[in-house]
C-alpha cells in the first residue's frame, strides 16, 4: 500500500477514528487503525468491539492495499508536521512497518497483520430514518448532562431513545436520559420510517463520540438500528455502536402531575446567582436553598468552612411561603439547557420532584429533585 494525501484532511480523519480507541488496550490490535487504500480513495477504521467507527476520503493511491497502524501515535505524528504538508504513507515494504514521510521527516511505525484486526458487525439494521444534524445535536444536548455515571445501574448509562404518542396527538421521537438524581425527557416529531423502532439505550461513549462528529455536520443523518445495534451515517463517517442491554425504567412514573407552587423567573439572572451563592455551599453536597415569599426569592448556602452567603431576587409567583434545597450544580445544569429568557419551575413541596420547564420550547420537560438542607 502507497499513497499520498494532504495533512489537513488526514488530520481531520484520523482525530475522527483514534477518538474511539482506547489508550490502554489488552489486545495490541485494538490499540490500530485499519488503513484500507483503493481506488483513488483511503479508508480509516477503528473499534474497541463495542464501537467502531470507518472514514473514507480521497487520496492518491499509488499502490492499493492495506495495513494497520498505531493510531494515537500515527494521529500524533500528522498534527505535529506543517500545515500544508503532502504525507505519503508507505507499506509496500512489507505488512510489519508503515513509512510516514512528509518533507524532510520520516517516521517508520510498527504494523500489525491485518487479518488481526477484528471483523466489524454488518448486522440487519431493519429500521431507518433520517434526522438532521441538528435535530440530533438538540437531543443529544439537552438529555446527556443526566446520564448516570454509576455502573452498577448499568441500563441509565445513556439515552433512552424510543418512539411514542404524545398527549393530545401525534407521533414524537423521544429521548430520555436520568441518573436519579434529575431527569431529561426531550421530543420532536416523529421522522418517516421510524414508526415502530424498538425502545434502544445509546451508550454513553456513544453518545460522546457522535456529539463529536455532529459538530462538523449540518446535512442529514442517516440512522439505521435494530434491537442489539445502531448506526449513524453522515457523509463520509459511519458510526456504529452496539446498544445496552436493558430494560430502561418506566421514566413517566417519576415525573409529578399536579404540582401546584408555580415559580416564573428569568433564567439567565437565576443561573448567575445560582451559581455565585454555591461558592460557599460544601463541597460535598453543593446544596442551595431556595426561600419564596411573593414576588420575592431568597436564595441561600452555608458552609462551617466558608460562611455564608445571601442572595435575592424578583420572580413571578403567587403561592404560599415556601422552601426548598437543590444540588446547585444539577440546578446549573438543567438552567443551561433553558434556551428562552424564562424557566418556569412547578414544584409541589420540599421533599417532592420539582418539575422544570422551558418557556420557549414546550418539547423538553426536566425533573429535579430536592435535597433537605
Amino acid at each position: 500500500m502507497k499513497l499520498t494525501i494532504e495533512r489537513a484532511a488526514l488530520l481531520k480523519s484520523l482525530a475522527h477514528v483514534q477518538s474511539v480507541v482506547e489508550r490502554r488496550n489488552t489486545i495490541p490490535i485494538l490499540s490500530n487503525v485499519r488503513i484500507v487504500a483503493r481506488d483513488g480513495a483511503v479508508g480509516f477504521t477503528a473499534t474497541d468491539m463495542d464501537l467502531d467507527i470507518v472514514e473514507h476520503l480521497p487520496c492518491a493511491v499509488a499502490t492499493p492495499g492495506e495495513t494497520t497502524a498505531p493510531a494515537h501515535t500515527l494521529y500524533d505524528i500528522v498534527r505535529k508536521l506543517p500545515d500544508g504538508a503532502q504525507i505519503e504513507l508507505d507499506a509496500t515494504g512489507g505488512n510489519e512497518r508503515l513509512t510516514v514521510r512528509a518533507g524532510r521527516s520520516t517516521f517508520t511505525l510498527p504494523a500489525l497483520p491485518v487479518a488481526d484486526f477484528p471483523s466489524l458487525s454488518s448486522d440487519d439494521l431493519p429500521f431507518s430514518f433520517s434526522l438532521t444534524a441538528t435535530e440530533l445535536k438538540s437531543l443529544i444536548d439537552r438529555t446527556k448532562f443526566a446520564i448516570s455515571t454509576e455502573e452498577t445501574r448499568y441500563y441509565l448509562n445513556g439515552i433512552f431513545v424510543h418512539a411514542t404518542d404524545q398527549k393530545g396527538g401525534g407521533k414524537v421521537l423521544r429521548a430520555v436520559a436520568t441518573d436519579g438524581h434529575r431527569l431529561a425527557r426531550v421530543e420532536l416529531t416523529l421522522p418517516e420510517g421510524a414508526d415502530g423502532m424498538p425502545g434502544i439505550i445509546l451508550p454513553r461513549k456513544t453518545v460522546g463520540e457522535l456529539r463529536k462528529l455532529l459538530d462538523e455536520s449540518e446535512g442529514e443523518v442517516e440512522v439505521a438500528l435494530s434491537e442489539t445495534r445502531i448506526r449513524f451515517t453522515f457523509g463520509a463517517v459511519s458510526l456504529s455502536s452496539k446498544l445496552i442491554d436493558g430494560t430502561f425504567p418506566d421514566y413517566e412514573r417519576v415525573i409529578p402531575v399536579g404540582n401546584d407552587k408555580i415559580l416564573e423567573i428569568d433564567c439567565k439572572a437565576f443561573a448567575q446567582a445560582v451559581d455565585r451563592v454555591a461558592i460557599i455551599s460544601t463541597e460535598k453536597s453543593r446544596a442551595i436553598k431556595i426561600a419564596l415569599d411573593g414576588g420575592a426569592l431568597t436564595l441561600s448556602a452555608s458552609s462551617p468552612d466558608a460562611g455564608s452567603a445571601i442572595e435575592e431576587l424578583e420572580v413571578s409567583y403567587d403561592g404560599t411561603p415556601f422552601e426548598i434545597g437543590f444540588n446547585s450544580r444539577y440546578l446549573l445544569d438543567i438552567t443551561g439547557q433553558i434556551q428562552g429568557d424564562t424557566a418556569q419551575f412547578q414544584m409541589a413541596d420540599s421533599a417532592s420532584p420539582t418539575i422544570v420547564r422551558d418557556r420557549a420550547d414546550q418539547h423538553a420537560i426536566y425533573v429535579l429533585m430536592p435535597m433537605r438542607v
